[in-house]
């Protein structure tokens, strides 16, 4: 039993409706605007990067605004449809294989950041090539605005109460509706690391360090910290309940699909700093 002492010391639940906005029968969720508004302020920010020279090699950017302004519709469909298939393939195939029409049901189960940064991979390549621009430079460009998303939509998940913690009773531990216990708000840890932490990182190696004149180097440092970060929280964040663990009650889905992220990325820094040096 949690003593009253405790339950004082808790952080209440914050009375948020989940739904942002409603028109008529149409309910517009914080969810759904975390998606468009951080894709907004990624494309934003990414104009902002590409008019700045200074940040680039021989102050020629990579790409130009225009190329931006098209690839914010790829970039959207490679997010949305790459999140959803990934929450389909690695979550829980076997209710949409029993009922297909869910699939299409995005407010039921959610997205996967895994499936998300796939599909916009994807997305870039083929753009790159369309345009004939560098796939690596693009990479970093993605890499360095898309934790805005990381950080809204984490927040939008503590809003609806799901995703949460581990049993805890620190001082900082919330119950969520509908739980008797305190547990982590593991959302919130992931919108701190993940989003703000890392954005602050990559901002500082862009702005600060010209990081960008090592295409990949700041997509590389994107994914490895992103990866560390995802299963370090991993540890106390509750596994999805139709899931579980996967091994030995301690490996999760996530830290099964952060993994390969991790080495990729270190990959990805290493091969930045040996063509900068190749070059030099």
């Amino acid at each position: 039993m949690i003593s009253a002492a405790e339950t004082l010391a808790l952080l209440p639940f914050p009375d948020i409706d989940p739904v942002a906005i409603s028109i008529g029968p149409v309910d517009i969720r914080w969810y759904g605007l975390g998606y468009v508004v951080s894709i907004l302020l990624g494309w934003w920010y990414a104009r902002r990067i590409v008019a700045t020279p200074r940040l680039w090699a021989n102050d020629k950017p990579a790409m130009t605004a225009l190329d931006l302004d098209d690839f914010l519709l790829w970039a959207a469909i490679g997010i949305v449809a790459g999140g959803r298939i990934g929450f389909i393939l690695f979550y829980d195939l076997p209710l949409y294989l029993a009922d297909p029409a869910l699939m299409l049901q995005i407010w039921k189960g959610g997205m996967s950041f895994h499936g998300g940064i796939t599909g916009t991979a994807i997305a870039m390549i083929l753009f790159a090539r369309k345009r004939g621009i560098g796939m690596w430079s693009l990479f970093d460009i993605v890499s360095t605005v898309c934790v805005t998303g990381l950080f809204l939509v984490r927040i939008a998940n503590f809003i609806n109460g799901e995703l949460w913690g581990k049993i805890s009773f620190l001082p900082w531990a919330v119950i969520f509706p509908g739980e008797m216990f305190p547990r982590h708000p593991s959302q919130l840890y992931e919108a701190g690391l993940e989003g703000l932490l890392t954005g602050l990182v990559l901002a500082w190696l862009v702005f600060r360090r010209g990081a960008l004149k090592r295409p990949g180097l700041v997509a590389g440092v994107f994914v490895s910290l992103y990866a560390a970060c995802r299963i370090g929280v991993e540890f106390v964040r509750e596994p999805d309940a139709q899931l579980g663990y996967l091994l030995d009650g301690w490996l999760t889905m996530g830290m099964l699909l952060s993994l390969p992220m991790l080495l990729l990325g270190l990959w990805a820094i290493w091969r930045a700093n040996r063509a900068a040096m190749h070059r030099a």
